[in-house]
C-alpha cells in the first residue's frame, strides 16, 4: 500500500485509518469517502480474509423513498387488468414480494401450494429464499397448471415453447392498468415489491420477518419499509396527545 509505504499483509487497522482521516482532511464528499472505507472492507474481509471494522461514519446521498401503492390502489389496480393469467402473474408479484425477474424464472416445481410457499432459485446474491403464496391465489395457480398442462420443469408463466414471459411485456400490463384506473402515481413491476413490504409493516409484521421475505441481507435494507408504513396502521401515536 503506498500511503503506508508496507506491504498489504503488513496493513493494520490504525493505518486504514490514517488513510480515510487523510482523504477526509482532503475535503471529499461523503459518498466518495463511504466508497473508499468499503472498498477497503472489501478486500481485507474477502480477499485477505482479515476481519477489519472501524467505526466511521460518512454522510450518505440522501435516499428516495420508494413510491408505494396503498392497499386500495393495490386492488384496483389487481381488478383494471381482465386477463386472468395477466392479473395472476401481478398478483402473485404483490402477495409474495417478488423481483419481476425471480417471478418469471419460477417453474412449477418451486412450488409447495399443499404448505402455501414457493422457493426462489438463485435470486438476488444466488442464494435460495422461500416466498409465501396467498391462500386465495392457490386455487388459481393450479388452475392455470391444469389448464396449460404444465410439468414440473416447465415454466409456471411461459410464453411460446416454455420460454420465460417477457419482462417489458409485464410492465406494460402494469401501466395499462394504472393508467385505467387514472392512477397519479408513477409505478413499475418494482413498486408491487415496494408496497408488499410496506403494508407486511402495517400489518404489524416484524422488521426480521420483512428483511427474510425480502431477501435482504441486511435490516437496515429493509427499515425503509417501517419509514414508509402509515403512522395510523402501525399504531404510532404523536407524544403531543400526552401531554
Amino acid at each position: 500500500m503506498i500511503f503506508a509505504n508496507k506491504s498489504l499483509d503488513k496493513i493494520s487497522k490504525k493505518d486504514v485509518r490514517l488513510f480515510l482521516e487523510h482523504l477526509s482532511e482532503k475535503e471529499m464528499a461523503g459518498n466518495t469517502m463511504n466508497t473508499y472505507h468499503m472498498a477497503i472492507r472489501f478486500l481485507f474481509e474477502e480477499v485477505l480474509d482479515k476481519r477489519i471494522w472501524i467505526d466511521i461514519k460518512y454522510s450518505k446521498v440522501p435516499e428516495k423513498l420508494p413510491v408505494v401503492l396503498t392497499k386500495d390502489e393495490a386492488k384496483r389496480l389487481f381488478d383494471a387488468i381482465k386477463n386472468e393469467k395477466h392479473m395472476l402473474m401481478v398478483q402473485l408479484m404483490y402477495s409474495a414480494g417478488l423481483r419481476i425477474s425471480e417471478m418469471i424464472s419460477l417453474r412449477v416445481e418451486d412450488l409447495e401450494l399443499d404448505k402455501s410457499y414457493g422457493y426462489v432459485r438463485s435470486g438476488k446474491g444466488n442464494k435460495d429464499r422461500l416466498f409465501i403464496v396467498a391462500e386465495t391465489l392457490k386455487p388459481k395457480i393450479k388452475k392455470l397448471i391444469g389448464q396449460e398442462n404444465l410439468q414440473q420443469e416447465n415454466f409456471l408463466f411461459n410464453s411460446n415453447r416454455d420460454k420465460k414471459y417477457d419482462m417489458r411485456s409485464l410492465q406494460q400490463i402494469i401501466k395499462k392498468a394504472a393508467k385505467k384506473i387514472k392512477l397519479q402515481k408513477v409505478i413499475s413491476c418494482h413498486t408491487l415489491r415496494h408496497s408488499f413490504a410496506t403494508h407486511l409493516i402495517e400489518n404489524g409484521c416484524s422488521l426480521n420477518d420483512v428483511q427474510s421475505l425480502l431477501g435482504h441481507k441486511s435490516p437496515e435494507t429493509s427499515m425503509i419499509y417501517v419509514h414508509m408504513a402509515s403512522p395510523k396502521m402501525i399504531n404510532v401515536k404523536s407524544p403531543f396527545d400526552s401531554l
